[in-house]
């Protein structure tokens, strides 16, 4: 099947007993037993759901994988993603990232003697500079937030695998519709749901999927035993937001290359990060590894902060808000809100100062959207 017919029917066949067409809530703590040992394939929710199987097996299916797992949140799912490592163990990431993961190696994982070291450039040779005898994990984001830089993940891939080293790669900014690690070489490909692919701001997800019977039966055994799983509800919304996960990429990816396009050319505007622009250092990069350049775009705005609390008062059409990827568009002050986490100086240093600008561009009619920025920038 081709990726927009996954989106609609992977996992999601009628039901068997009374035929309906949408994969139906099953609202259920736990599920009857004919006998010792003896189920219908399911015994407990937090252990297995059939709402939440469906949801495994669509995600799996959009990114080439064979087994899916499905969390309560982004971060559940990369907490599981690290419970492959031991006390004593390494691993790499890319600088520019989410607080949130920056939070989860510095301030959790940490306390457990695991060290994570941080490669500032998309050089392979800096990556395999970074290399230690005890490296067990490289921990990728396909598209890195919130500078929107992109790392060779084939070249990575080849690298970490001659070391032994798994390879994880966020696939969150990106989506499945335009790019699936799995086929570069990655291990593992994490997702916070949250954002596209369910894409509508009505629920908290993540996922994990691989090709890896052995790293799955490893995860599978930490979601049951740590447990920070979805419920029924969530799962159910989560599979009707990717049913549309196709064509609302399409739009996101139209207006966040117009919106790019016309900042480029806006006096308040100092600088513009959008991996569809020939001006982006990883611009041949993206065009080679993705199919489509997504619907983020990061800018740095001539000014200062207090410059910034007024762009934002003035938003009419665009919400000031945290998270991405929905039908509405989001700008986000990282900062202040998706980066603080970091401390300013390691902040800064990155290139996420206090006049920089995450726009997630939703689906609202460009001309709305192009009017919106313009006032909202152009202050007296």
């Amino acid at each position: 099947m081709k990726f927009s017919t996954k989106a609609i029917h992977a996992g999601q066949a009628p039901d068997p007993s009374t035929g309906a067409v949408v994969t139906p809530v099953y609202q259920t703590s736990t599920f009857a037993q004919s006998g010792l040992g003896e189920h219908k394939g399911y015994e407990y929710a937090r252990t297995g759901n059939p709402t939440r199987s469906a949801l495994e097996t669509c995600i799996a299916s959009l990114e080439g994988g064979q087994y899916g797992l499905a969390f309560s949140s982004g971060l559940a799912a990369e907490q599981t993603v690290l419970s492959l490592l031991q006390s004593g163990d390494h691993l790499i990431s890319c600088d520019d990232l989410y607080g949130g993961t920056y939070r989860l190696f510095e301030r959790v994982i940490s306390r457990y003697n695991i060290q994570s070291s941080y490669v500032t450039t998309n050089s392979i040779a800096d990556y395999e500079r970074a290399i230690r005898p005890n490296t067990r994990l490289i921990w990728l984001e396909a598209l890195t937030n919130p500078l929107l830089r992109l790392v060779d993940i084939r070249a990575i891939a080849e690298l970490a695998h001659q070391h032994n080293i798994l390879l994880v790669v966020d696939n969150t900014f990106v989506s499945p519709y335009f790019l699936q690690p799995l086929d570069l070489g990655a291990d593992i490909v994490s997702h916070s749901t949250t954002k596209y692919i369910n894409g509508h701001s009505d629920v908290i997800g993540g996922a994990v999927v691989t090709n890896n019977e052995e790293l799955y039966q490893d995860l599978k055994f930490h979601q049951n035993a740590a447990g920070a799983v979805p419920g029924p509800f969530d799962a159910w919304l989560t599979l009707r937001g990717i049913k549309t996960l196709p064509i609302r990429m399409r739009q996101h990816q139209e207006n966040a290359y117009t919106v790019a396009k016309f900042l480029t050319e806006h006096a308040r505007v100092e600088r513009v990060y959008y991996p569809g622009l020939a001006s982006h250092p990883d611009y041949e990069l993206a065009k080679r590894q993705l199919s489509g350049f997504g619907g983020m775009v990061s800018f740095q705005i001539k000014g200062q902060l207090a410059d910034i609390d007024a762009i934002v008062r003035r938003l009419q059409v665009i919400t000031f808000g945290e998270s991405l990827g929905a039908i509405e568009s989001l700008l986000c002050h990282p900062a202040s809100m998706t980066h603080s986490s970091i401390p300013r100086e390691i902040r800064e240093a990155r290139g996420i100062n206090d006049t920089l600008l995450r726009l997630s561009v939703g689906l609202e009619d460009i001309e709305d959207l192009l009017k919106d920025i313009d006032q909202a920038l152009s202050l007296p």
